[in-house]
Parts: structure tokens; C-alpha cells; sequence
């Protein structure tokens, strides 16, 4: 890094979480760092159009909420960081954050990385990413106008994405390995009515398949049957679940068998002045609303924790550049 002071709050992560911490902690004078390695807003970035996100009565392109949410957060003097974290150092008051552009100090960290999607692990499914196979339709739908697609998965993001292909696709499939959908009911009523849009359940993808070049076709199974099919496509969207960005935390930071941050209702994790924030802890709902109730609590008991070591530890509190600084 370009200089050596020591951040009051360090936020790994510029989703809806991360940047609502960073509005909270730059607001309440804290020194704020977002460290955020691609364009900040998380999934509601390369969402198209947010509907439940509230104060948005009409709803609000994902791409303008991450880019207002930032700069709400600038301008009480969050700063930005391109950067990946690749560990931390947490085993004294001060942590140190190995990232990509260096190391950063900080008092307090808060954990927003989200999750990203899972990967099917079919054969086909590396070969062809790029070439038919994607994981987001906001960024890739366009390029399959008039096409023949599928979409694999039953909750939210399954349906949400399936019904935003529509507006290019010719038709979208949509195969669950389960013989009702996890989705609210308001997309499946939208799905179900959408001539564009096509069933095929108890069934998992086996192999997504081509000519060496592009998707032609998905291998399926019926799980109840065996029976084994094909879908020809062009395209293949996947949307079976989450995995959390906490790979690179230190393991005494404790993490469920999915690797989703084990918080209290303060969101402290189990190492002192770490927090965690968003889809990366465990939680029941997803959500970008929830995300940001979470970096506002973050924040302000990373504030707080601050207080305590202000009272408890002087010659932490008075770190260069730091709280005090």
C-alpha cells in the first residue's frame, strides 16, 4: 500500500452488506476501507431489475442501487481499495490483511464477501464456460437471442434470471431435480404463465455437451425413473445454490460444514474485532435487504467494539493513524 496507517475498519467485500457497513463507519468518523476486487454491489450488480429492495417503488436497475450505495458511501469518506485479501493475521488487536496491492492494517475487519454461485461439476461444464454456459444472464443473455436455452436450478435466482432470458430466448427450460420449485410464489406464478417458459422435473444434468466448440445439448436423468434424456440448447444457466467467500479466513474463525461465518446476534465471529456481514454467514434468508441490515449492525458494533479498546487498551486505540490518530 501506498502509505502505513492503520484503518479503523477494513470491509472485504463491496456488496450490499459492505457498502452499507462502509456508509455506517465512514458516517460515524471511523477511517473506512472497502477492499473489493471487481465492481462494487455484489449479485444486485448484474441483477436487471430490483423490485424488493425498499424505497424503489417501481423498482431500480441492480447496477444504479450498487452504484448509488457506493457513493452514498463516499461521500462521508469511505475509501475504496482494488484489491483481493488472500489471509489475515488475527491473532493481535491490530489485524493485518494480506491482499493483492499489499498489506492493510485495521482495528476492526468486517467480513462481506457474499457467495458466488456453485458450479454443477459435470463433464462439459469447464470446457464450455464462455461458450454456452453461464452463470449470469444479466451479462450473458444478449448474446443468445432466438436460442434454445436452459436454465438449471428452482429457487430464486433460477426463475428470476429464467424470466429475464425470456426477452431473448426462444424458449427457456428450466430443470429441477425436485418436482415443485423453492421459488417465491410470485416468480412461479410469473414462470408458469410465460409461454417462453418450459418444466422438466426430477431431473439433474449429467453432461453439458457440444459440437467442441459451443453447447448443443444437456445430458439429463430422471432421478426417479434413471430414464436418461437430452435438452438440445445453446445455452446452459446455472443457479443450484451458493458458496460463501471464506476460503481465505484463518480457521479459528469458525465456519458451519458449508463454509458459511459462524456470528452471534452482534454478528461478532469467534475472534475478537472480526465481524461478518451478508450472504457469506449463516443465515436463513438471502437477501439484499437483509445483506444491508447486517452491514449496518456490523458497523455499528464494530464501533463499539472500538469503544471497549479504547477504555481496555490505550496503546492499541492510540495506533497511528487509527482510532484516535
Amino acid at each position: 500500500m501506498a502509505d502505513n496507517k492503520v484503518w479503523d475498519v477494513a470491509i472485504i467485500g463491496g456488496g450490499p452488506a459492505g457498502l452499507t457497513a462502509a456508509l455506517y463507519a465512514s458516517r460515524a468518523m471511523l477511517k473506512t476501507a472497502v477492499i473489493e476486487l471487481g465492481v462494487s454491489g455484489g449479485q444486485i450488480a448484474t441483477t436487471e431489475l430490483v423490485e424488493n429492495f425498499p424505497g424503489f417503488p417501481e423498482g431500480i436497475m441492480g447496477p444504479d442501487l450498487s452504484a448509488k450505495m457506493e457513493e452514498q458511501a463516499r461521500k462521508f469518506g469511505a475509501e475504496f481499495i482494488m484489491a483481493q485479501v488472500e489471509s489475515i493475521d488475527a491473532d493481535k488487536p491490530v489485524k493485518v490483511l494480506h491482499t493483492t496491492d499489499g498489506d492493510i492494517e485495521a482495528l476492526t475487519v468486517i467480513v462481506a464477501t457474499g457467495a458466488s454461485h456453485k458450479h454443477l461439476g459435470v463433464p462439459g461444464e469447464k470446457e464450455y464456460a464462455g461458450r454456452g454456459v453461464s452463470y449470469c444472464a444479466t451479462c450473458d443473455g444478449a448474446f443468445f437471442r432466438d436460442q434454445d436455452l436452459v436454465v438449471v436450478g428452482g429457487g430464486d435466482s433460477a426463475l428470476e434470471e429464467g424470466l429475464f432470458l425470456t426477452k431473448y430466448a426462444r424458449t427457456v427450460t428450466v430443470i429441477h431435480r425436485r418436482d415443485s420449485l423453492r421459488a417465491q410464489k410470485i416468480l412461479q406464478d410469473r414462470a408458469f404463465k410465460n409461454p417462453k417458459m418450459k418444466f422438466v422435473w426430477d431431473t439433474v444434468v449429467d453432461e453439458i455437451a457440444g459440437d467442441g466448440k459451443f453447447v448443443s445439448h444437456v445430458v439429463t436423468r430422471n432421478l426417479k425413473t434413471g430414464e436418461k434424456g437430452q435438452v438440445p440448447c445453446q445455452g446452459v444457466f446455472v443457479y443450484v445454490g451458493m458458496q460463501p467467500g471464506t476460503a481465505f479466513l484463518p480457521e479459528k474463525i469458525e465456519r458451519n460444514a458449508e463454509g458459511y461465518l459462524v456470528t452471534n446476534e452482534k454478528l461478532e465471529t469467534a475472534v475478537p474485532g472480526i465481524f461478518g456481514a451478508g450472504d457469506c454467514r449463516v443465515q436463513v434468508t438471502r437477501q439484499a435487504v437483509t445483506a444491508a441490515g447486517d452491514g449496518c449492525i456490523a458497523a455499528i458494533m464494530a464501533e463499539k467494539y472500538m469503544v471497549g479498546m479504547e477504555v481496555g487498551a490505550p496503546e492499541i486505540a492510540d495506533a497511528p493513524g487509527g482510532w484516535r490518530g
